[in-house]
C-alpha cells in the first residue's frame, strides 16, 4: 500500500508582498494558519541571510502559533544554526543560498561540503530537529547524505519543472531512481521546487516520496482563488496521483 503523501506549504512569498510596501500585511503567519486549515501537513519558511522575505519575528510567531510542523529552510551558516537551535522547529532543511539569486538555484553540494555540514547535522539532530538536505537527484549526493547521517533528503524538482517532452521524462526517471536509492538507504524522501497543478502528478506518483514542499505557485494562485482553495486543489491533485 502506498503511504500517504504530505503537503508542506511554503509561505515565503506572502512575506515578499508584505515587504514590498514595508507594511504589516499580508501576514505570513495568517497565511500559514489558513494553509493549515485547508489541509496543509506542515509549513515551510526560508529565513535568508538578507531577510528579503521571512524575518526573525516571523519565525518566532510561527513557532508560537502553529499546531502543525514548521520546516525552517536555512543556509549552512553559524547564524542560522543558532537561530534553529533557539527556536527548535520540527525540521530544518539545509539549502544552498546565494545573495544574488531570486530563488534557490539547484541543490546543496552535500558531497563537496561534508566537513562543513557534518557538525551542523549533528547539532540539529541532537536537539531533536529533523534534518533534511535539499539536493539534486544524484547518487553522489545521496551517498553524502547517508555519510552525514541526515534522516531526510528533499530532491530538487526545478529542472523537471522547466523541461518538457522526452527531457522531462528523463529527469523524472532520475528523480524516481534517486528516491528509490535514498529509501533503500533508510532516508526519507521529500521533493519540491517549481511544482504546479499541471506537473505535480508524476512526482506525487513516485511511491517513495513522502512529502512535497510547494510555495511560489500556491501563493500566486491564491491571488485568484484564495489560499485555502489553492491548497485544497493541490492536495486533490497529489491524492489523485497517489
Amino acid at each position: 500500500m502506498t503511504r500517504p503523501l504530505r503537503l508542506g506549504v511554503n509561505i515565503d512569498h506572502v512575506a515578499t508582498v508584505r515587504n514590498a510596501r514595508g507594511s504589516g500585511y499580508p501576514d505570513p503567519v495568517r497565511a500559514a494558519l489558513l494553509a493549515a486549515d485547508a489541509g496543509a501537513d506542515g509549513i515551510t519558511a526560508h529565513l535568508r541571510e538578507d531577510r528579503r522575505h521571512i524575518t526573525d519575528d516571523d519565525i518566532a510567531r510561527l513557532s508560537a502559533k502553529l499546531t502543525i510542523p514548521l520546516n525552517l529552510e536555512m543556509a549552512a551558516t553559524d547564524e542560522m544554526l543558532g537561530i534553529a537551535l533557539r527556536h527548535r522547529p520540527h525540521a530544518a532543511c539545509i539549502v544552498p543560498e546565494k545573495r544574488e539569486e531570486r530563488t534557490t538555484e539547484g541543490g546543496l553540494d552535500a558531497a563537496g561540503q561534508h566537513n562543513h555540514l557534518a557538525p551542523m547535522v549533528t547539532a540539529l539532530g541532537e536537539v531533536g530537529i529533523r534534518v533534511s538536505l535539499f539536493i539534486e537527484p544524484d547518487a553522489r549526493q545521496i551517498d553524502a547524505a547517508v555519510r552525514l547521517g541526515a534522516p531526510v533528503v528533499e530532491l530538487h524538482t526545478g529542472r523537471y519543472a522547466e523541461l518538457d517532452g522526452p527531457a522531462r521524462a528523463d529527469e523524472l526517471r532520475r528523480i524516481a531512481d534517486a528516491a528509490a536509492l535514498a529509501t533503500k538507504n533508510g532516508i526519507e524522501v521529500h521533493a519540491g521546487h517549481g511544482l504546479t497543478y499541471d506537473n505535480v502528478g508524476p512526482i506525487a506518483a513516485i511511491p517513495q516520496v513522502r512529502e512535497l514542499n510547494i510555495g511560489h505557485f500556491l501563493i500566486g494562485e491564491a491571488i485568484f482563488s484564495g489560499l485555502g482553495d489553492a491548497v485544497r486543489r493541490m492536495r486533490e491533485e497529489m491524492d489523485a496521483a497517489r
